[in-house]
């Protein structure tokens, strides 16, 4: 499997590199000064992730993907070589969250966008609470990350333009709480997940998230 991953890396970053100009230093050296977290990212469509776990090799990241992109032949083999896991969207997330925490004892990185569904657009939707039971769940560190420039990827590549993709990493931090929230409270903790995001980004491209500093956390312990 690591032959495989690695080969299959080179050839994918080398196609993604004919399209995109990608600046993730940032994000990889957020990585590499931590250890295996949850990677809260920002969806605008179907490229971060593959930039993400292409150009952060070696490090070791994957990624939750809801469950039917299994049932294309090329995307299994591309999920499976890099464990990525299933989640069922109607909300039996127990299973997947017990796989996240067995991969990141293996040492992997996870991401997940707590937006649930692309944006396009690239402003910043809002976030679903599946993020904070998972945080919880798995007792994980989250590690705030956004990008932007991919929101122009079709229009530049009718032009034969590049796209550039500029990536951003906050703060990691875990969520704080004993014993299981109610939706009140988990509603709050989602507000401040999405503020440390939403910070990173340019204020035209905040959405809902327009406006909050990301200061006065409740919830949130920041670590380092």
């Amino acid at each position: 499997m690591g032959f495989r991953r690695a080969a299959v890396n080179l050839v994918l970053k080398g196609l993604l590199d004919t399209i995109c100009k990608i600046d993730n230093s940032e994000f990889v050296d957020a990585l590499s000064r931590n250890g295996p977290l949850i990677v809260a990212i920002n969806h605008i469509n179907f490229l971060e992730v593959p930039i993400l776990v292409t150009h952060s090799y070696p490090l070791c990241l994957t990624g939750l993907v809801k469950s039917e992109t299994w049932n294309n032949p090329f995307f299994y083999f591309l999920l499976n070589t890099y464990k990525a896991i299933p989640i069922d969207r109607n909300g039996a997330f127990q299973k997947a969250f017990k796989q996240v925490r067995n991969i990141m004892d293996q040492g992997f990185f996870v991401c997940i966008a707590p937006e649930g569904t692309r944006s396009k657009d690239g402003v910043l939707g809002k976030g679903k609470a599946g993020i904070i039971q998972l945080a919880l769940e798995t007792d994980s560190p989250v590690l705030p990350v956004v990008h932007y420039g991919g929101e122009n990827i079709w229009k530049n590549i009718r032009r034969l333009k590049k796209t550039p993709f500029c990536f951003k990493a906050g703060r990691p931090f875990k969520i704080k709480f004993d014993g299981r929230p109610d939706r009140e409270v988990r509603g709050a903790m989602l507000d401040e997940v999405m503020g440390q995001m939403a910070k990173l980004l340019p204020e035209e491209m905040r959405g809902p998230y327009r406006g909050q500093t990301g200061q006065n956390c409740k919830y949130l312990e920041f670590l380092g």
